[in-house]
Order: C-alpha cells, then sequence, then structure tokens
C-alpha cells in the first residue's frame, strides 16, 4: 500500500511538473466511416426509428438525428421547432418517392446511383431538400450528356430550379452546335421569347448568317397560322447586311413571308444599300453588321512555311492548340515557302504564293485536315511573295505582294468549286508586306510599302462593288505587320516603320472610324503573323531587327496584357499563319 501510494505522489508531481506532456489524445479517424454502416443497418431492421416520412401511399422510417445532421431540410425542420419537428409521421408534397429513398438511403451512405431515367427527379428531390451537392451532381451529368435532341429542354429545366452553371453550360452547346440544334424538334417547339433571344446572341457559330435566316424561317412555318406575325421581330435579330447579294436577291426577296410584310421589305432594303451604298454602312446598327463569334469552338492554329536563321525557305508546317498550349509538327508543304499567304476556307488551308529561294511563286497548295495531306490547287494568274490573302463568302482573295521586280497592287479571287483564279480590281496603293483580313464582309489592307514609302494607310474592298476606298490611317506607318479581326474590330501589331521595329498594337472600330493604340508586346516582331481564336490574340514569331523569333504572345481584349505561351517548336521567323477549325463545314 506504501509503494502504490508513493506512485500515485511521484504522478502528481510530474503532473503538476509539465501538464501538456501528460494528456494523451486518443482519435479513431475512422469512426464515422465506421459508425454509419451500422447505423444504415439498423435503419433496414427497424430499429430506434423515430420518423416516418410518408409520400403518397409510400413510408420511409429514419432517424431524426441522421436526417437533421446530412439533410439541410430536415435540419431547419428538426431544430427550429417547426410542427413537423415533433410529428412522428410527415407528409412529404412534390417529391418523387423514390427520389426521396434515393436521398435517404444518401443520409446514411453519402452514395446515390444517378442515371437517365432519374437524374430529373433527383435534381428536383435534392434541390427541395438544399442538397446542393447531389443537385450539383445532376447537373454535371446532363452536362455531360448535352446533345442537339435535349439541349433545349436540358435548359428549359435548369432555368426552372436554378441551375446556373447548366444554363450556362446548355447555352454554350446551343451556339458552339446551332447548327444542329436548329434541326430539331425542340428548337421549331420553342417560345417566341426564345427565338428571339437565341437569334440575337453574338456567339451563334454559323459559318453563315444564311443559317439564321434558315433558322428563323422554318420555325416560322413550323406553325405558320400563329407565327408569321413575329416574322419582322425575327428579322431584326438577322443580320440580314452580312447575307451575300445573291443570297438576298435569290431566297430573301422572294420569300412570301417577307415580300408580303412592310417590315421586312424594309429590313431587306436596308441590307440591299449595305451593299450598293457603303456610305450608308454607317447609319446601320452596329449588331447588324458583326459577324458572329462563338469563342467556344475549337480551332487550331497552324504556322506554315517561314525562314530559317540564315534565310533559307522551309516547307515546315506546325499546328499548335490553344487549349492544351502545345505545338506539334505536321504535314509539310510540297513546295519550300517564305512569306507565303495563308488563308482558311471552308475547313481547308490554303498556303499560297511566296518564295522558295529562287523564285516567286504563284502556285497553291492546300491542306485537309482529315487525311493530312497537302494538295496542289490553280495556281493564281500572277507570283507573288509577301502577300496578304483572306477568305470571305465561301471566296479566297490576294491582295498585293511582290513578284521579284516591284510590289504589286492587282488583287485575285479563287473560287474552289471551278478550281479558278479572277483578277480583281486593283489596289489604290502598290502594297508589299501589308496585312490582309476581312471584317465585317469586307477586305481590309493596311500599311505595306511599295519599296520607296512604308504606309500609315488602310484601304477596303468592297466585294459586291469590286472597289477599292481609303479609310481612316493607322496611327503608325507599318510594313511586315500582323493584322486579325476579333468581336468586330481590326488589330494591326509589330512591323517595320522604316527605322524601327515595333512592338506597339492598335486598334480599329469600324464603327467610330478610329484607331486607338493598346498595349504593346513584350517583344519588337517585324514579319508577325496574328490570328484570334477562343476570344484572344496570337502574335506568332517574327524578326525583332536582330534573331528571327520562335516565340508566342497571347493577348486578352479584356485585360489589355500580352502574356508569353508556349514558343514554336520547328520555326524561326515569319511564318504564315491560318486557323483550322475542328468542326468545319
Amino acid at each position: 500500500m506504501k509503494n502504490k501510494k508513493v506512485f500515485r505522489n511521484q504522478l502528481a508531481r510530474q503532473q503538476n511538473q509539465n501538464m501538456a506532456e501528460d494528456v494523451l489524445l486518443f482519435s479513431k479517424d475512422d469512426l464515422p466511416a465506421c459508425a454509419f454502416p451500422v447505423l444504415e443497418d439498423i435503419r433496414r431492421q427497424g430499429k430506434l426509428c423515430d420518423v416516418t416520412l410518408k409520400v403518397g401511399e409510400r413510408k420511409f422510417t429514419a432517424h431524426r438525428i441522421i436526417l437533421a445532421a446530412s439533410i439541410p431540410y430536415f435540419h431547419a425542420m428538426f431544430t427550429h421547432d417547426m410542427v413537423e419537428s415533433k410529428q412522428d409521421e410527415i407528409c412529404m408534397q412534390g417529391i418523387d418517392p423514390n427520389a426521396l429513398e434515393s436521398l435517404v438511403n444518401y443520409a446514411y451512405n453519402g452514395k446515390v446511383e444517378i442515371d437517365p431515367a432519374n437524374v430529373q427527379s433527383l435534381l428536383v428531390a435534392s434541390s427541395f431538400l438544399h442538397l446542393q451537392a447531389v443537385k450539383e451532381a445532376c447537373c454535371g451529368f446532363l452536362k455531360s450528356r448535352l446533345h442537339p435532341d435535349n439541349v433545349l429542354g436540358v435548359r428549359s429545366f435548369a432555368d426552372q430550379y436554378m441551375c446556373p452553371t447548366l444554363v450556362d453550360a446548355s447555352n454554350k452547346y446551343v451556339q458552339k452546335y446551332f447548327k444542329e440544334v436548329m434541326a430539331t424538334d425542340e428548337f421549331l417547339s420553342l417560345s417566341k421569347s426564345d427565338i428571339l433571344e437565341i437569334l440575337g446572341r453574338d456567339e451563334l457559330h454559323v459559318h453563315s448568317e444564311e443559317q439564321v435566316f434558315e433558322a428563323a424561317l422554318a420555325w416560322v412555318k413550323k406553325s405558320m397560322d400563329e407565327r408569321k406575325d413575329v416574322m419582322p421581330e425575327l428579322m431584326v435579330n438577322v443580320r440580314l447586311p452580312l447575307l451575300t447579294p445573291q443570297f438576298l436577291s435569290d431566297k430573301v426577296a422572294p420569300e412570301d413571308l417577307i415580300k408580303n410584310s412592310l417590315k421586312c421589305r424594309d429590313l431587306l432594303d436596308e441590307a440591299k444599300d449595305f451593299h450598293l451604298m457603303p456610305e450608308r454602312r454607317p447609319l446601320l446598327q452596329t449588331f447588324k453588321t458583326r459577324p458572329r463569334c462563338c469563342t467556344d469552338v475549337p480551332g487550331i492554329v497552324f504556322a506554315v512555311g517561314g525562314l530559317t536563321s540564315s534565310g533559307d525557305s522551309l516547307s515546315t508546317v506546325e499546328s499548335f492548340d490553344p487549349i492544351t498550349g502545345k505545338w506539334m509538327v505536321a504535314e509539310a508543304m510540297s513546295t519550300m515557302r517564305s512569306r507565303v499567304g495563308v488563308a482558311v476556307l471552308s475547313g481547308l488551308l490554303y498556303a499560297i504564293g511566296g518564295y522558295d529561294g529562287m523564285e516567286r511563286l504563284s502556285t497553291v497548295e492546300v491542306f485537309h485536315l482529315e487525311t493530312k495531306k497537302w494538295k496542289r490547287v490553280a495556281s493564281m494568274n500572277c507570283k507573288r511573295s509577301a502577300l496578304g490573302a483572306a477568305a470571305l463568302n465561301k471566296r479566297l482573295y490576294v491582295c498585293g505582294g511582290y513578284d521579284g521586280l516591284s510590289s504589286l497592287r492587282s488583287c485575285e479571287m479563287y473560287l474552289p468549286e471551278s478550281d479558278v483564279w479572277t483578277m480583281l480590281s486593283n489596289m489604290l496603293k502598290h502594297r508589299s508586306a501589308a496585312g490582309v483580313t476581312d471584317l465585317n464582309g469586307e477586305i481590309y489592307a493596311c500599311g505595306g510599302h511599295d519599296g520607296l514609302s512604308i504606309f500609315d494607310s488602310v484601304e477596303v474592298l468592297n466585294i459586291s462593288t469590286n472597289t477599292w476606298v481609303l479609310t481612316t490611317p493607322m496611327l503608325s506607318k507599318r510594313c511586315r505587320l500582323g493584322v486579325a479581326a476579333l468581336n468586330g474590330k481590326l488589330y494591326a501589331a509589330g512591323g517595320y516603320d522604316g527605322s524601327v521595329f515595333l512592338r506597339s498594337v492598335e486598334c480599329y472600330d469600324p464603327v467610330s472610324k478610329q484607331w486607338t493604340s493598346l498595349k504593346a508586346m513584350n517583344v519588337k516582331r517585324s514579319r508577325v503573323a496574328i490570328v484570334a481564336t477562343y476570344g484572344k490574340l496570337y502574335a506568332i514569331g517574327g524578326y525583332d531587327g536582330v534573331t528571327n523569333l520562335s516565340s508566342v504572345e497571347m493577348y486578352d481584349p479584356e485585360t489589355d496584357i500580352w502574356t508569353f505561351v508556349s514558343p514554336m517548336v520547328a520555326h524561326e521567323g515569319g511564318v504564315g499563319v491560318g486557323l483550322l477549325p475542328l468542326d468545319p463545314e
């Protein structure tokens, strides 16, 4: 007994000396995981249950404490002295019994099976019971199974039950796959407000505005008597000035729904005036002449040809995926080409003209993404290097360049269906190394040089009248610049002004007809290529006055910031670039 007393006294003294060192905290981290299966088994046996949930004729027994701990709806019910908190049996209204059974089971085991047959009832029930995690899982399930045939129904359902992420995903799907969605019964059954809202979106992915017109017409003709009076409102949201003159004359004008509506005829006349009288374009509302731009459509950037560090021409091609941020070597061209014109038409990549190290070229070859092969097509009428190229209304346009003797002002148009190049009106100036692109249904040629002078001037080709007119000059003289159109505006970047290699960037607004300075690139870039995709601009390669560049910068118009992205892996210097969509027409 004496020894025990001594031992206790020693323990007490040690405890008093250092309390912290004498505390042992035992923790069984898997206790909840061990306990909940036991609770679930107890419930299956019908033991210790203290509440019954009733839906119609079906009843589910459970434990209040488990329901309150796992489901927010029951936590509020059982802990706030509601009438139901004291009832042995609670009637549940407006909820599917199978969904309730699944969610009561979820309260015990944390698992719920979601399938196409139960996802909607589970989403409704989880929304009712404030089970946000289950609700989001249901949204994710529906999001992964969006299809042209169901997306509009899912969008309506998601909006009704306040699922903003699913609504947003559905809207993006409609925009991205509009061509497929417009052919479905769900589309033809849309309400007036929904059809007007969808057709008014900037982000619709269409290969031409013709598809939007045809979608509107199909919707009206689905229930002609009820919907024909909506035609004028629909035509306001169809950007008629973006339709070709041929389509306006052959398809729009003869349509009875157009002919029988004074408002529709006025809109048609406005579109015809857009093509015939360019001076009236500023009077049009901006959105009517702004091309649709779906930034979610995947596209691959192709860098074509260019120069080695020693000045030799290349046949090398590589591609860049903006999503993965990686460059990969692609199939080489059959011809070496530097100072090459590149454009994409109907899902095909064209390499036009250029310089092979010995002579200027008139030859043209086209790359098919499906076969991953290059194929020769008809040659241009003129040899051209340092030319500009653009695609518009299912035609290719090339402007200016250098033929080995002088800068050119001649222009040509390629018709792929007949494989023929046709000469167009000459530009107002001889332009080599100009920046050329399409914007709002017109071809813009910016800067360049004539062998003696470098220009800040800009001229525009009206393809309907085949005439060139001058517009507002750039803020800086530039040749060997890069140009691209994005969100209805024109961007000009880099180049050479005769004394300085440039990193400055400017933007042209066709509505105000003004150029505005933007954040400069991080690097001086002459012979730079600019391409727009996913709502961003990419400045690719170039020459800084000392070395050819493999580096690439990305511009975000929302933040006005340039950031470096992955450099090219197979090129140095001046490449031609084109954006090849992964879902070609």
